[in-house]
C-alpha cells in the first residue's frame, strides 16, 4: 500500500545500440607546477580604446523628450492607481455608514 508504483517502460521496436563513448583512464602526477602564463599583448602595444558616444543636439533633445515622456506616463499611472484606491476607500466608507444606519434603525424598531 505504501510502496510507489513505478510505471513500466514500453518495449522498443527497433534495435538499440549502446552509445559509442570510450573512457580512457589518465594518470595524475601531483606536484608539477604549471608554467607561468605570459601576457598575450606586449606591453608596447597601445590599448584599444572603447568607442566614444557623441551626443549631438538632436540626440540630446530626443533623450530629454523620451525621458520626460516616460516620467509623465509613470506619473499618470501612479496617480490613477492612487485615485482608484481613494474611490474604493470612499465607497467602502459609504457602505459602512449605510450598514450601520440600517442596523441601528433595525435595533430601534424591536
Amino acid at each position: 500500500m505504501f510502496r510507489p508504483k513505478l510505471p513500466t517502460m514500453p518495449q522498443s521496436t527497433g534495435q538499440v545500440t549502446p552509445p559509442a563513448v570510450v573512457i580512457e583512464p589518465t594518470t595524475i602526477t601531483p606536484g608539477t607546477p604549471a608554467p607561468p602564463s605570459a601576457p598575450a599583448v606586449p606591453a608596447s602595444a597601445p590599448v584599444p580604446s572603447r568607442p566614444t558616444v557623441q551626443l549631438t543636439p538632436g540626440t540630446t533633445l530626443a533623450l530629454v523628450g523620451g525621458g520626460s515622456a516616460v516620467i509623465l506616463v509613470v506619473g499618470a499611472v501612479l496617480v490613477s492607481m492612487l485615485l482608484a484606491v481613494a474611490v474604493t476607500a470612499a465607497s467602502v466608507a459609504v457602505c459602512a455608514v449605510v450598514l450601520r444606519s440600517l442596523l441601528a434603525s433595525d435595533a430601534k424598531r424591536r
